[in-house]
């Protein structure tokens, strides 16, 4: 950000004949330099924009002295893909500006386009379509194929977004085949919006089909920048079709890479949708911090399409549910909000989505709340809540306190009558238990052989033990060790080192009188922990208590 403001400074600077005196000065040793020299360091810095605006302003210079407009076009291009969000308008026009002069129809058709995605951009939608259609008219002119299928693709992308759903079809569609020989990243693209488009309008089937293809042809053409989104897609059409574990998982798995793009907009519907799913199947509070995250994405970016208007919806039911006043104010007055925006955004596709509220029964509602809210004396019942909290908090922690002593006891009796020889409790082998695992018979024993000779070696007392280190010591692989260890202890490979280490703890404690007196860290590494926290929570989960309590009795 800080460097698109010093770009926008300089671009001011130039604008207005000052920037010669200013600390941008472009070097002489630029003045001469060719076009293809200064464009091949612009996209060398095409992510510095303060490194690039020398070449940039270098290249504008030289092109308006020498009243280059062809090359000039470029330069403008160039500095709008550079410039912040709020002056690539600007730029648009003196790109459009210099290829009206060229007579170029290719250059006006490509400089319109450009200015329509800047319009694009700041989602005003209907001035993006206006603009879409003029640079098809200049193209059409040009016979350039490239730059027709391109305003194509995005005509198709305003029509999605109005919902216009079938004709954005039939538009992609068209660009297609074209891309596809062409240009990879915007054949797979173009996949990826068809496949959307064939959910919008209720073709799951199609949908899923032509996710399936775009993750083949990614895999194909070696470029694998829009898998997440056809997964992102994926768990979209699973949600619609009511699996939802499989919509929550496929549509988690592609947030990752969402977010390294910074691409809020696919993150804001991946959370709307992973909430809704978790909604649908009566999870409401694993829902509710997905919903929040959507409400964020429309507070600090104003974004919200209009499914995701349901988000407030239900965000006003849950917190009507908990009798929660001030949050569901809160939640109407976003939801007022949002239809302000949805209805200048989406005049025509917002007609068409089911309404639970309307903004008449909003603001009575709204009005009721506040009423409710005004009239309720908060610091009486906030005061005699929490009196009466503490009372019931009280009671519950002294009740827990005998309780779980009382468990802990019994747990210790238990714990002081088992034994934790090594040497017993060998697991025995049996031909079709080996058949099960579908690992060799002679491996089988011979795994287990080593496992004994593991425990009784006290191997388990090394720290960072990992399944693959020890598979290797125990001469198998992690596959096999860790199907023999789930087959024959029952157990995972962590659980299996963490219940020996603390077997061995227990036996060291019972023998060693001395052993009592040493704190909780010492005892993590005297077993091979990794951290004290490791050995307690372990400690609880092998013997049903704490490791002080298991100390005081053993003690007495």
């Amino acid at each position: 950000m800080k460097q698109q403001i010093l770009l926008a400074l300089f671009l001011c600077a130039f604008k207005f004949g000052t920037a010669q005196n200013s600390v941008h000065k472009i070097p002489d040793s630029l003045k001469n330099k060719s076009y293809t020299y200064l464009d091949d360091k612009i996209y060398s810095f095409k992510n510095d924009s303060t490194k690039a605006a020398a070449y940039l302003f270098a290249y504008l210079n030289k092109s308006k002295n020498e009243k280059n407009w062809k090359e000039l076009v470029y330069a403008y291009q160039n500095i709008l893909h550079q410039s912040p969000e709020n002056l690539r308008l600007i730029y648009a026009d003196s790109m459009v500006y210099a290829a009206k002069k060229t007579t170029d129809n290719a250059l006006v058709g490509s400089a319109y386009l450009s200015k329509g995605i800047a319009f694009y951009g700041k989602k005003q939608y209907d001035r993006a379509f206006d603009n879409y259609i003029i640079a098809n008219n200049f193209i059409a002119k040009s016979g350039d194929k490239y730059l027709t299928y391109k305003v194509k693709h995005q005509i198709a992308q305003i029509k999605y977004y109005l919902g216009f759903y079938n004709e954005a079809i039939s538009l992609f569609r068209e660009c297609l085949d074209y891309f596809k020989e062409e240009n990879s990243r915007a054949y797979l693209n173009t996949l990826h919006s068809l496949g959307v488009c064939y959910n919008r309008i209720g073709n799951y089937e199609l949908c899923s089909q032509t996710n399936k293809i775009g993750l083949s042809e990614s895999k194909s053409l070696g470029n694998t920048d829009m898998d997440a989104y056809f997964i992102h897609s994926e768990g979209i059409n699973d949600y619609f079709q009511q699996n939802y574990g499989y919509a929550i998982t496929k549509i988690e798995s592609s947030l990752e890479a969402i977010r390294e793009n910074k691409d809020f907009a696919n993150e804001s519907v991946a959370n709307f949708y992973i909430g809704k799913s978790y909604w649908a199947m009566d999870k409401k509070d694993k829902a509710l911090p997905y919903f929040l995250k959507v409400n964020k994405t429309f507070d600090e970016k104003n974004y919200l399409r209009p499914d995701l208007r349901e988000v407030y919806e239900l965000l006003i039911n849950y917190y009507k549910d908990k009798k929660d006043l001030k949050t569901q104010l809160y939640y109407i007055d976003q939801l007022l909000k949002a239809d302000d925006v949805l209805n200048e955004t989406y005049m025509y596709l917002i007609a068409k989505i089911h309404k639970e509220y309307d903004t008449k029964e909003l603001l009575l509602e709204k009005e009721a709340i506040e009423e409710k809210l005004s009239r309720a004396k908060f610091l009486d019942i906030i005061f005699v809540s929490i009196i009466f909290l503490l009372f019931i908090l009280s009671l519950f922690l002294t009740y827990r306190h005998y309780n779980n002593r009382k468990l802990y006891k019994k747990k210790f009796d238990e714990l002081m009558e088992r034994s934790y020889d090594l040497n017993q409790n060998k697991p025995k082998l049996k031909n079709e238990k080996a058949q099960i695992l579908d690992i060799p018979q002679d491996t089988v024993t011979q795994v287990l052989k080593h496992l004994e000779k593991f425990e009784l070696d006290k191997k388990f007392l090394g720290k960072d033990l990992r399944l693959a280190t020890v598979a290797i010591s125990l001469n198998t692989n992690s596959k096999y060790l860790y199907r023999i260890l789930s087959h024959y202890k029952g157990k995972r490979f962590v659980e299996f080192i963490n219940d020996l280490k603390i077997d061995f703890i227990v036996t060291l404690l019972k023998q060693d009188k001395m052993t009592r007196n040493y704190t909780n860290a010492a005892l993590a590494d005297e077993a091979g922990f990794s951290s004290t926290q490791q050995f307690v929570n372990a400690f609880k989960t092998r013997t049903g208590m704490p490791v002080n309590f298991f100390i005081q009795e053993i003690s007495k």
